[in-house]
């Protein structure tokens, strides 16, 4: 028999890049705030993930080019060029440097959940070890720059995280009824706008749309890998729906709680389902710090070479450097406990702005029949992607609103 995860790869590091600790957190927050209701959100989110990937990898696939390098290479006007890469380099990685604190501080979380918190002092400065062990790891397995390697080690904390939080979510045992409402019935319950606007955003990820064109050319090398690519793409990415709804469907468990993220839901679910419960849900959130902490610098060193026309050498001195600097940033603020809420809250405006932006260059690339050929998208890929567009502006727009306090 076939393994029918043989050709899994890059869409389960998109995956992992979209399942880190900001969506733990907003998907705990959903389910223990409004139970089922908001569970069509992630359904759309998944959706429109999708639609969005696999124009990502069907580019890097066929023309054998990021997103980044097309974009540099297919606008004509310096000008536009150049603006177009200073958003791209300023928002994806200023903003992953940000989040990169997040990711790793939201790996800590989950071992702080089942260990005593460990630090020492560095000039009257607290250090946590436990963010200098997860930037460890995730130094060395960058570091080693084999992408089967970092595949490899990717979807097996991909898998351990999934069966942390699906089982987590069976042993609530949940009303399917209300659950399959909550999938297909669009309701927006007073005050969840901003929730909802947090389930899309971290669920299409802007930086994702760089890294998966990217990835594919590591994984695979011919066009006859097209119909191998998309499937990795919508297997990983539902499976990866599938994981954020068994987090919002185990916090639904918890009603009433001061629930802010899956720590407390991990110590909120002991009285109902014993110890075993938070010991599952702190794993999941570890291996959703440690996945992130790994993609978001990968990411970022993609992006930096596809600006500047550098070739994608994993090995290379100006690929190891791009990521090192995001991975140690989020090291040291993580590390020493700093607040970076006006930092996060700059790369959360940026990439909410960024992703129309980013969808609207996608689907402009992905008409150049000079660069695709016969595999430009169809009259129906183009018409959601518009879609997709226009409720990601929307959505960017009302965040962006909402973060300077104009509405």
């Amino acid at each position: 028999m076939k393994n029918p995860f043989k050709n899994l790869g890059p869409g389960v590091l998109v995956a992992a890049a979209f399942i880190g600790p900001g969506t733990v957190t907003i998907c705990t927050i959903a389910g223990a705030k409004y139970q089922f209701v908001l569970l069509w959100a992630m359904v759309f989110s998944i959706f429109a993930t999708i639609v969005l990937q696999e124009m990502s990898a069907r580019l890097g696939l066929i023309a054998r080019k990021g997103l980044a390098q097309a974009v540099r290479n297919e606008i004509p006007n310096p000008l536009f060029k150049w603006l177009a890469i200073g958003l791209m380099v300023s928002a994806i990685l200023i903003g992953n440097a940000a989040y990169e604190a997040g990711n790793i501080s939201g790996g800590v979380l989950g071992l702080e959940t089942l260990f005593e918190s460990s630090s020492f002092q560095l000039e009257n400065t607290p250090v946590n070890i436990f963010s200098l062990l997860i930037g460890l790891v995730a130094f060395t397995v960058l570091w080693i720059g084999n992408y089967k390697f970092i595949e490899n080690a990717l979807v097996s904390l991909v898998l351990l995280m999934s069966l942390a939080f699906v089982i987590t979510a069976m042993l609530t045992s949940p009303n399917l009824i209300a659950v399959v409402k909550g999938l297909f019935v669009p309701s927006f319950p007073q005050g969840s706008s901003l929730i909802i606007i947090g389930l899309i955003g971290t669920t299409v990820v802007p930086y994702n749309l760089f890294l998966h064109a990217s990835l594919v050319q590591e994984k695979w090398s011919t066009k006859a890998d097209l119909a191998a690519a998309k499937r990795d793409t919508f297997i990983s990415i539902i499976g990866g729906g599938i994981v954020s709804i068994a987090i919002m469907i185990s916090a639904a468990a918890i009603k009433g709680g001061d629930i802010h993220n899956a720590s407390d839901l991990a110590l909120g679910l002991v009285p109902l389902f014993g110890h075993y419960a938070k010991y599952l849900l702190a794993i999941g959130l570890f291996a959703a710090g440690i996945t992130s902490a790994i993609t978001a610098p990968l990411a970022a060193a993609y992006v930096a070479s596809g600006c500047f026309n550098w070739h994608n050498n994993l090995k290379s001195f100006r690929f190891r450097l791009s990521w090192a600097v995001v991975l140690i940033l989020g090291i040291v603020f993580s590390s020493i406990g700093f607040k970076s809420i006006e930092v996060i809250k700059f790369a959360q405006i940026a990439n909410g702005l960024l992703l129309p932006l980013i969808a609207l260059f996608l689907i402009w690339v992905m008409n150049n029949k000079s660069l695709l050929g016969s595999h430009v998208n169809s009259k129906m890929q183009n018409s959601l992607g518009i879609v997709i567009l226009f409720i990601t502006l929307g959505l960017a727009i009302k965040s962006l609103g909402k973060a300077l306090n104009f509405f």
